[in-house]
């Protein structure tokens, strides 16, 4: 094998949801890109539910869309049903949501990533890192091949070490029918010497439509209208199916019966969550059934979603009802839903356990602490689902690549500006001792950070680095030039002494009223309405946005240490630990007060008047 050949700028290894968009911001980059994952045909699997976005997710998607990524388009493409939660409240937390077909996704996806010119897709296992000089410098696999690499990402899912549990019954593997990554973890903890914890989700079981009775159950249709890119034109190309080609499948909603719930009571000791089987923490925000059952004594009945797994199966997803329980357990609980009493269980529901790296060793940029050109996205970080795996996977890939492309300053997303942001702001911030799963009551400012205007503050960025096509951002741009028209106009024209902006801020007057603006299109009366109804709390949030830039400034400079009198050891040892880049960040760890904050100020400025002196 020549030189040539075994030497990437960027290993991404991985090929889930964070890999699929780490390795295309990498490529598109320009960045020479390898994806190595266990097998080819699995990229993007869609391993637990057939959707895509959800509250807060909606956004982050939308995000990700926006900085250049695929996952939106990739949603728009497969979507079977498309529906804007949250409608009821206000704009602020308005979520998109889409079921998909699962298996279209994923082949789209896959398609996606073999024809960027600069990855090299490879099928194998990687069992070790290469360092040397304090950095990692490429990675071996299962076949005794060695790969190079200027930057390596690692997006290994719930891979390492994973366990599938089904009752009494365990198996090896990442995710059901998939073999699990054993030595990976080995070598982050011995070679690498990283700190890592376990975790456990789930699945719950699928199945067949044919066995379903329809008529005891409520039906959720889809908004048509709707769509997650901001680039329809890029959605279907390179002769990919279009999304009007695809036939729209509602969800169905049902209770579970007291029936259910005595089930899972009369069997609970053979589930692996209580038995001992499973030492991992589960995930808080998605409970397993017996979870629901165990901690809601009170709830005699919870909600479960039957959701279609794609346009051509007739698989159903029945969202709502994760378990681990036995196999013989599981059909006794689908058969005692209303509708399900028929049922045919076509695959059984499970719980996995897996490691992950704890994430304070982390920078905001996602590069490891240790190991400056390692950077790492997705459920190895503690977090779950696609959405957060995906933004998680888009900002790694852009910063390896930077970083390969000659040491360029790393892309950090701050809290005003996307959940992206406060995702992983959290994430090495505070401490994960559950999956993490991202929810709008997390951001700080959630007003600015809306799904709707997610192109205009990011796309800047994505352009900037080189990832937006150009064309797109020209979108943008054209799309600002005829918001600041439409204000002008608003300000400008007065009726009765009153700004037309005034009146609509009051709501004395609607847009549908003022002629002059029914020739601009939807986005741009949208933003219009929801900047005026809510100016005075956008600005307010951008006046607590500025607050915290100020804290932004203050870098903590390398080298400082925190043994300084004043400062408590319950924040000392947690500062130690966690290494913040920032005052803003010391500001978000739990248990630092402003006092110690105002203590760091102070000794940060000695500490770079000492240096200054000395140079």
């Amino acid at each position: 094998m020549s030189s040539r050949h075994n030497q990437f700028d960027v290993i991404v290894i991985g090929g889930g949801h964070a890999g699929c968009e780490a390795a295309l911001a990498a490529g598109r980059m320009g960045a020479r890109t390898m994806l190595l994952t266990i097998n080819l045909d699995h990229i993007a699997q869609m391993s637990c539910n057939p959707a895509i976005g959800g509250i807060a997710k909606g956004q982050v998607v939308r995000e990700i869309d926006a900085l250049g990524g695929e996952m939106g388009k990739n949603t728009d493409a497969s979507a079977i049903q498309f529906r804007m939660l949250n409608r009821s409240k206000g704009p602020a937390v308005w979520s998109p949501r889409a079921q998909c077909d699962k298996v279209l996704y994923q082949r789209r996806m896959k398609l996606m990533v073999e024809r960027e010119p600069n990855i090299f897709v490879h099928q194998a296992q990687a069992v070790e890192f290469l360092t040397g000089g304090g950095r990692v410098t490429g990675i071996t696999t299962d076949f005794s091949e060695s790969w190079q690499a200027r930057a390596v990402v690692v997006c290994t899912g719930t891979f390492l070490r994973g366990v599938c549990h089904y009752g009494g019954k365990s198996f090896p593997g990442g995710r059901a029918g998939d073999v699990a990554a054993e030595a990976l973890s080995a070598s982050l903890l011995n070679t690498l010497e990283l700190e890592l914890g376990r975790l456990k989700t789930g699945t719950p079981p699928r199945v067949m439509g044919n066995t379903i009775d329809f008529s005891q159950m409520s039906k959720q249709v889809s908004d048509n209208t709707l769509h997650f890119s901001h680039w329809p034109d890029d959605v279907h190309a390179g002769g990919t199916i279009a999304p009007q080609d695809l036939p729209q499948k509602p969800c169905w909603q049902i209770s579970s019966t007291a029936a259910t719930r005595q089930i899972v009571l009369d069997n609970i000791e053979q589930s692996p969550m209580y038995n001992g089987r499973i030492q991992a923490i589960g995930t808080r925000y998605c409970p397993s059934f017996e979870d629901k059952v165990m901690r809601f004594p009170h709830h005699e009945t919870h909600h479960i979603y039957l959701e279609p797994e794609g346009a051509f199966t007739d698989e159903y997803y029945l969202n709502g009802i994760s378990t681990s329980l036995p196999t013989d357990v599981q059909w006794q609980m689908v058969r005692s839903l209303p509708g399900l009493e028929k049922a045919t269980l076509a695959r059984y529901a499970y719980a996995v356990e897996y490691d992950f790296v704890l994430p304070h060793q982390l920078h905001n940029s996602l590069a490891v602490i240790k190991w400056p050109n390692l950077f790492l996205g997705g459920q190895i970080n503690g977090t779950t689902g696609y959405e957060e795996a995906g933004g998680q996977g888009i900002v790694a890939g852009i910063n390896a690549a930077r970083l390969a492309g000659g040491d360029c300053p790393p892309v950090v997303l701050g809290r005003d500006q996307a959940y992206i942001g406060v995702l992983i702001d959290d994430l090495v911030t505070k401490d994960i001792t559950e999956p993490y799963r991202l929810f709008t009551s997390r951001a700080e400012y959630r007003l600015l950070l809306r799904q709707d205007n997610a192109c205009r503050r990011l796309s800047k960025i994505g352009y900037d680095i080189g990832l937006l096509p150009q064309r797109h951002y020209c979108q943008v741009g054209e799309l600002e030039q005829q918001l600041a028209e439409a204000r002008g106009f608003l300000d400008d024209t007065k009726v009765s002494g009153q700004s037309l902006w005034r009146r609509l801020r009051t709501k004395e007057l609607q847009l549908a009223d003022i002629d002059e603006l029914r020739g601009y299109g939807a986005e741009v009366r949208r933003q219009l309405e929801i900047e005026a109804h809510y100016e005075g709390y956008i600005e307010q949030e951008k006046n607590q946005a500025m607050s915290l830039q100020k804290l932004t400034e203050w870098k903590i400079p390398p080298g400082f240490a925190y043994d300084m009198p004043g400062l408590r050891n319950e924040a000392r040892l947690k500062l130690q630990r966690i290494k913040p880049d920032t005052l803003a960040q010391v500001a978000r760890i739990d248990g630092v007060t402003p006092s110690e904050i105002a203590l760091l100020q102070v000794h940060i400025k000695r500490f770079r008047e000492t240096a200054a002196a000395n140079v």
